[in-house]
């Protein structure tokens, strides 16, 4: 996909995670402060209106994704501002100058956004955070580098959302979560959930535009 196409993509995804807010207000009221799903309406909807001003003219996907990211630290707030902040950021820079979005651009996004999420704030998968699903989205992303954009994005997204399931059956190590110690079994870490949405988002935008 060209500039203009990805950006689309993105304005798509941003607004189907403001529409996704009482699904993850919901799961963090199970083992968290209750507050993410306000917390990814609030960053979306700035990413929302950042990708729907006609002044915001980034040159390239890298600079696209990198903005996009920026916008989130600036006003998620808490936690799932870094960290989804830093993997757009991060996902960014390593695709600067890219004119096009396709697999193996998804790719390098991905793999440098987890690098720099784990950097940032030292959760691996099997600690019940959105690595999971990311790492999940990363693994199975460096296997689909040379299938078009719409399989890769499919397969990319059900890997992830897979990894988020896989959260259920984990004890929290990280976050207010922590504290429930084994209590936290059975539930699925929202922050995973928000990590496959946005893929499932992504892809879906996809899907119908081909």
């Amino acid at each position: 996909m060209n500039l203009i196409e990805t950006r689309e993509m993105l304005l798509y995804t941003a607004e189907k995670m403001i529409d996704s807010e009482p699904t993850l207000t919901e799961l963090d009221l199970k083992i968290g402060d209750g507050d993410h799903g306000i917390g990814m309406q609030r960053g979306f909807t700035a990413v929302r209106d950042l990708l729907q001003n006609d002044s915001f003219e980034p040159k390239d996907i890298g600079e696209l994704f990198l903005t996009v990211g920026t916008k989130m630290m600036s006003s998620m707030g808490g936690a799932s501002g870094a960290i989804f902040g830093t993997l757009f950021r991060a996902g960014g820079k390593a695709i600067a100058e890219q004119q096009l979005f396709n697999s193996t651009t998804l790719s390098q996004f991905l793999i440098a956004g987890s690098a720099a999420v784990f950097a940032r704030g030292g959760a691996k998968p099997g600690d019940k955070t959105m690595i999971d699903a990311l790492v999940a989205a990363e693994k199975q992303s460096e296997k689909t580098v040379n299938e078009d954009l719409q399989t890769a994005l499919s397969s990319i997204a059900n890997a992830a959302a897979q990894g988020a399931e896989n959260t259920r059956n984990q004890i929290a190590v990280f976050g207010r979560a922590k504290s429930l110690g084994e209590r936290s079994l059975g539930h699925i870490d929202p922050g995973a959930v928000s990590m496959s949405l946005i893929l499932k988002y992504m892809s879906d935008f996809v899907s119908k535009k081909d």
